[in-house]
């Protein structure tokens, strides 16, 4: 029964915000989706939305209690009993509602910030020392580190050097060689090789006058008449040469004996020239080793004067002109890898290292460069030589731009992890995410080393070999 006093429908208002009859806070108030809160109608109830009303949505039922005084409420048939209850006790259900779910987003919110880290903060606590697990992990292990450095460099067979004819040929004057008994001038080429020809020891480098010129090794030319009783390195280079050819009857030293003339008249018979026992300056060309022709400067008919070819040896090299902040790196012996266009890779040695060129010094006067009479613009390089070990490696590549690594310094014994395993310190520094073997996560600080190979050396306190470390994607 409805009290006269309206106490059933002020208890039955009140009760909205309460608990339903089941315990289920959800029958007062429903949490959908952040942002999105609803009071749940009663079974049953109209929830058509009145027209113009901007306040919360209400049932016909709310909307004919409100209109109605107490006591019509309460079936007495009195329209002119007590007054509605006043409109502040019809709006303090919704405000209550709304402080309600306000404050459940706020705790919502929170919590999903603390999970993100969104609030910011100094970086220390709970958050640091237990981070989100990483994606992968690495090991820290202990291995060697070497620096290295990667510099242009030129595949080839090397600088050309020319071959000349002899002083005096080609110039009306006498030949000053060892057969030309006539004293007449040797003069005309006759025969010439072509660009590529690869000459050996004891083959024809060219023909003047019909008359072979071989190709003898050596590191000093022939630069006089030799005969019985010279004496010196260069008798040795002949006597040497000769004997490799299949010559003998004499002993490989730097005296010129009869023995050694009986030899030299054997070889000048099957090189098609005067038997005199001697040789001279313009009787063969001496060089390190077998030659490849790089350009033929004459053709037969012309005169034997200037340069009659180039040549350079018949490996191919790798040629750098470093700069000259890595002259350190490099000197006789020095290991290297060469990586040609292909993206293959061979092993190269350090032969020869060169005098520094372009020192940016002022230049000659007269030379149009600018400043105190000359250019030295150009930054200092080094001439670098390199050996190739194995010739098949390069392939069919005559001539190419190549990449050269050369290496800069090792650290051994290091542990060392993968540079994409640091974490970025707020406060400055580094650190790795150490992961353990219950999946907890723990960032500690470390100092790092040499950056190497896609590796980093580190160190620190509780870094140790095998510990698993997260690598961020």
């Amino acid at each position: 029964m409805t009290a006269p006093d309206g106490t059933q429908e002020r208890e039955r208002d009140e009760g909205a915000d309460r608990p339903g009859p089941s315990g289920d806070p959800s029958a007062a108030l429903e949490l959908r989706t952040p942002g999105e809160v609803a009071d749940r109608p009663a079974a049953g109830a109209d929830t058509r939305e009145t027209p113009g009303d901007p306040g919360p949505r209400e049932t016909a039922r709310d909307l004919e209690t409100r209109e109605k005084p107490a006591e019509t409420a309460a079936g007495s048939g009195d329209d002119g009993g007590a007054a509605a209850p006043p409109a502040n006790h019809r709006r303090s259900r919704p405000l209550r509602t709304s402080m309600i779910v306000a404050a459940a987003i706020t705790v919502v919110a929170a919590a999903g910030a603390a999970t993100t880290g969104a609030l910011g903060g100094d970086g220390a606590g709970e958050a640091n020392a237990a981070p989100s697990a990483p994606p992968k992990t690495a090991e820290i292990r202990r291995t060697t580190l070497t620096r290295t450095e990667t510099v242009d460099g030129n595949l080839g067979y090397g600088e050309a050097s020319a071959v000349q004819a002899p002083a005096g040929a080609g110039s009306g004057q006498p030949a000053q060689n060892g057969t030309g008994g006539d004293g007449g001038t040797a003069g005309i080429i006759t025969w010439v090789p072509e660009d590529g020809d690869v000459i050996k020891r004891g083959g024809t480098v060219y023909r003047a006058d019909e008359e072979k010129v071989p190709l003898l090794y050596g590191s000093t030319p022939f630069y006089r008449a030799l005969g019985p009783g010279s004496e010196g390195g260069d008798v040795k280079i002949l006597e040497k040469n000769l004997s490799e050819l299949g010559y003998t009857g004499f002993t490989v030293d730097d005296a010129y004996t009869e023995t050694t003339a009986e030899a030299v008249r054997d070889w000048q018979d099957d090189l098609g020239r005067e038997e005199t026992g001697r040789v001279g300056p313009g009787d063969a060309v001496v060089a390190p080793g077998a030659r490849r022709v790089a350009d033929v400067k004459t053709s037969p008919g012309a005169l034997l004067n200037g340069t009659v070819l180039t040549w350079t040896g018949t490996e191919r090299i790798v040629t750098v002109d470093l700069d000259v902040r890595y002259e350190d790196l490099v000197e006789k012996g020095t290991k290297a890898t060469v990586t040609l266009p292909d993206d293959s890779t061979v092993r190269a040695e350090v032969t020869d290292v060169g005098t520094l060129s372009g020192s940016g010094e002022a230049g000659d006067a007269g030379s149009g460069g600018p400043g105190n009479g000359g250019g030295g613009n150009e930054d200092p390089t080094l001439p670098v030589e390199l050996e190739i070990g194995k010739q098949k490696g390069l392939g069919r590549y005559q001539a190419a731009g190549v990449e050269v690594t050369l290496k800069a310094e090792t650290r051994e014994n290091v542990l060392a992890v993968p540079v994409n395993a640091l974490v970025a310190e707020r406060g400055g520094g580094y650190a790795v995410e150490v992961v353990d073997a219950d999946g907890t996560v723990e960032r500690r600080a470390v100092k790092l080393g040499m950056f190497a190979d896609s590796l980093v050396e580190v160190s620190g306190k509780g870094i140790t070999e095998g510990l698993v470390v997260g690598v961020p994607k």
